[in-house]
């Protein structure tokens, strides 16, 4: 099992930036960035879950809910990422952690 904790963590760090943000930072782009990293995570999960279904794109549920969605969307792929088979999935994760600081250096959070 791999240990996802750095994931979870940069996403939960992200995600309190966000919900910390005012509206206007948000609509600045912030909440964009969150939006577009929370998309890449879950079309990384889907993939890695199910690689034979087409991934579903996540919706824009507006800028005060993307925090909850990046959340949901690297929580489902760490989980995914830690019971992977030994060995399996490591280059994915730190794939996913940089990901993750490079989203949030582009927001300005």
């Amino acid at each position: 099992m791999l240990d996802t904790s750095e994931l979870t963590a940069s996403v939960e760090r992200l995600a309190d930036r966000l919900r910390a943000a005012p509206q206007s930072r948000l609509q600045r782009g912030a909440a964009a960035e969150g939006l577009e990293l929370a998309r890449e995570l879950a079309v990384r999960a889907q993939r890695a879950e199910n690689p034979e279904l087409e991934p579903r794109t996540m919706p824009d549920a507006g800028v005060f809910t993307v925090a909850d969605q990046l959340v949901v969307a690297g929580n489902d792929l760490a989980e995914i990422l830690r019971t992977a088979p030994a060995g399996s999935r490591e280059g994915e994760l730190d794939e996913a952690v940089r990901l993750v600081r490079e989203a949030a250096e582009r927001s300005g959070l």
